[in-house]
């Protein structure tokens, strides 16, 4: 029987879980660089689970600053068969309103000042983004987000990652909305696409803080009203994953049917006598599948 090994990216507000057993905690350095915090390996409900705050303890990364590499790294030399994303967004939807939880399915990278492949001169790969997400993970999720009374579940939308660290300007929120987005915020990019290359089946769950500032009938976003918001959000994520670490817990995990964890088997170019030794070498764990083959 094939195991799940949960891994937990923790956002904006929510830095650790309630109710884990058998709790140790981890600080490692990857081939590129410290992650955000330390990764926290324990059990819920009687899941494997890996537990990771993307800001750090106190949040003290800002989006721009997060090493999203070694994060994602980290989390697959730690095990992990598949990762949620748990994040504060804000709102470009009427109906996905402060409280609401989304379970993205699409994604418009904006950001521009990151690192976004583990790829490179060297070793060249292209992975298939065309569905960002693990749907049945994103299912799982959704479940466990209403089983955890949460009363607005949205399954699917589209989320808008822009740089930050400020929020949008009012024109840049119209703009957004007229793209057909759902959601924004500062962290999910290139997040997604790190555990794609990775081959680590990835959902997110974007848990709804204000309405940006399009709507011209309310105030600006306001960091106060946020963070209200984003308290009951917090206790709404912890009960969630304790539903989902129980669903999975009592099911035998088989391989992602989109694929997801033989994505690098087309899509690394560089002739392997053109490699560059070292970047394989740092690729150890994220490739290694391949490139080892």
């Amino acid at each position: 029987m094939s195991e799940w090994v949960l891994g937990v990216i923790g956002g904006s507000g929510l830095y650790a879980l309630d109710g884990l057993e058998n709790v140790r905690k981890q600080r490692v350095i990857t081939p590129w660089g410290a992650p955000s915090g330390p990764m926290i390996h324990a059990e819920l409900e009687g899941l494997k689970l890996v537990f990771m705050p993307r800001h750090d303890e106190g949040h003290r990364i800002p989006p721009s600053q997060i090493n999203y590499r070694a994060n994602i790294d980290a989390l697959k030399r730690a095990g992990v068969t598949d990762l949620l994303s748990l994040s504060a967004c804000g709102s470009l939807n009427e109906d996905m309103a402060p409280g609401a939880f989304v379970a993205v399915d699409q994604f418009i990278d904006r950001t521009n000042a990151r690192e976004k492949s583990f790829f490179g001169a060297g070793c060249v790969a292209h992975v298939a983004m065309a569905d960002p997400v693990c749907k049945r993970l994103s299912s799982l999720a959704a479940d466990a987000a209403e089983a955890a009374g949460v009363e607005n579940v949205q399954r699917g939308g589209t989320y808008l990652a822009m740089e930050g660290p400020q929020f949008s300007t009012r024109a840049e929120s119209h703009l957004y909305r007229s793209w057909g987005c759902d959601v924004i915020g500062m962290t999910n990019m290139p997040e997604a696409k790190l555990a794609r290359e990775a081959e680590v089946p990835y959902a997110s769950l974007a848990m709804v803080t204000d309405y940006d500032c399009w709507r011209s009938d309310e105030s600006d976003v306001d960091v106060n009203e946020i963070l209200a918001v984003m308290r009951t959000n917090t206790a709404r994520a912890h009960a969630l994953v304790r539903h989902l670490a129980k669903t999975l817990a009592g099911t035998e995990r088989t391989p992602s049917p989109q694929g997801i964890e033989t994505a690098l088997d087309y899509a690394i170019l560089t002739a392997p006598d053109h490699r560059d030794p070292a970047l394989i070498e740092k690729l150890d764990a994220v490739a290694g599948r391949v490139l080892k083959a």
